[in-house]
C-alpha cells in the first residue's frame, strides 16, 4: 500500500472517531450559539459564518499557529500598527547578506506576508467579542 493509502485510511478514523464522539453535533450548537450572539452584538452574521467555519476547519487540521504571525500579533498588541513594522519584523542578519535584488524582493514578500497577518488579526479582533462570550 502507498503513503497515500495510509494517510486516507488515517483520516478516515479520524472522522469516524469524531462522528462517534458528537463532534459534528457540538459544533453546530456552538457555530448556532455564536452566530446569536453574533447577530445580537450586530456583528455581519455571514462574515462569522465564515470565520467560525475556518476556525472548525484549522481545530480538525491540527494547523499550528504560525510563528510570523504570532510576531505581528505581539507586535500590534504591544505597539498597535506603526509605521516601521516591515523594518521591526525584518530578519536583519539575513537581510544583510542579500544582494539589492534580493532585498527588493524579501522587502515585498515581507510586506505581503505582514499584510496578511494583519488582516487576519483585524478578523480575529472582530469576532473576538463573540467568541469569548461562547
Amino acid at each position: 500500500m502507498s503513503k497515500d493509502t495510509n494517510t486516507l485510511k488515517e483520516e478516515a478514523r479520524k472522522a469516524k472517531s469524531r462522528l462517534k464522539k458528537g463532534f459534528w453535533t457540538d459544533c453546530k450548537e456552538s457555530m448556532d450559539e455564536r452566530l446569536e450572539k453574533a447577530r445580537a452584538l450586530g456583528v455581519n452574521e455571514s462574515k462569522a459564518g465564515r470565520y467560525f467555519a475556518e476556525q472548525v476547519t484549522k481545530q480538525i487540521s491540527g494547523e499550528k499557529e504560525d510563528g510570523f504571525y504570532l510576531r505581528v500579533k505581539e507586535m500590534l498588541l504591544s505597539d498597535g500598527e506603526v509605521s516601521d513594522a516591515i523594518g521591526r519584523l525584518t530578519d536583519k542578519p539575513y537581510f544583510d547578506t542579500l544582494s539589492y535584488e534580493e532585498k527588493q524582493r524579501y522587502t515585498l514578500s515581507l510586506s505581503e506576508r505582514y499584510l496578511r497577518a494583519l488582516e487576519r488579526f483585524r478578523r480575529e479582533c472582530e469576532f473576538e467579542s463573540v467568541d469569548k462570550k461562547a
